[in-house]
C-alpha cells in the first residue's frame, strides 16, 4: 500500500534529541508507543527543543534536528526498572539549530501568533508539507 509522505514534529530537549541523534532513534510522549505507530517510512520528523536540559530552566526555542523513519521496526528498550521506553530508528541528516521566532507569522501549525507555543504542548503531532518546508531549508 503506497501511502503518501507525511511530517511530523517531536518536542523534547536538546539534551535528549541529541541522544536521540547520537543512538538513531527517536522516542516521543515520555516513551509511548502510540506516535511512533502513526508514523510510515521515509516520514519526516523534525525535532523542537523548547529547552536546553530537560532538568533546567534555560530556554533553547529551536529546531534541533530533522531525520527521516528508516524502517518498520518499533522496539521497547530498558533504560530503568520502571522506564522503558519505545523507539523507532531514525537516519538523521546533519542540520543547524534554527531559533523558531523568526518562523513562527509564516508557520500555519501556529494559527494564534501570540500563543505560538500551545501546538508544541501535544509533544508529538502532525505538520504540512509547506511548514516543513520551510524549517527544513532553514536548518539543512
Amino acid at each position: 500500500m503506497d501511502q503518501s509522505q507525511r511530517y511530523w514534529i517531536a518536542v523534547a530537549s536538546k539534551d535528549h534529541v541529541m541522544r536521540g541523534v547520537t543512538g538513531g532513534f527517536l522516542q516521543a510522549n515520555h516513551g509511548k508507543q502510540a506516535p511512533l505507530k502513526r508514523m510510515n517510512v521515509k516520514d519526516w520528523v523534525v525535532f523542537y527543543s523548547p529547552k536546553l536540559l530537560l532538568e533546567s530552566d534555560e530556554k533553547c526555542q529551536a529546531f534541533t534536528a530533522i531525520g527521516q523513519v528508516s524502517d518498520e521496526t518499533i522496539y521497547q528498550v530498558t533504560v530503568t526498572d520502571d522506564f522503558k521506553p519505545f523507539r523507532r530508528n531514525i537516519q538523521f541528516y546533519p542540520t543547524k539549530d534554527v531559533s523558531i521566532l523568526p518562523l513562527i507569522d509564516e508557520l500555519g501549525f501556529i494559527p494564534n501568533k501570540k500563543a505560538w507555543g500551545y501546538p508544541f504542548r501535544f509533544g508529538f503531532f502532525e505538520i504540512g508539507k509547506d511548514d516543513f518546508e520551510l524549517i527544513r531549508k532553514q536548518m539543512l
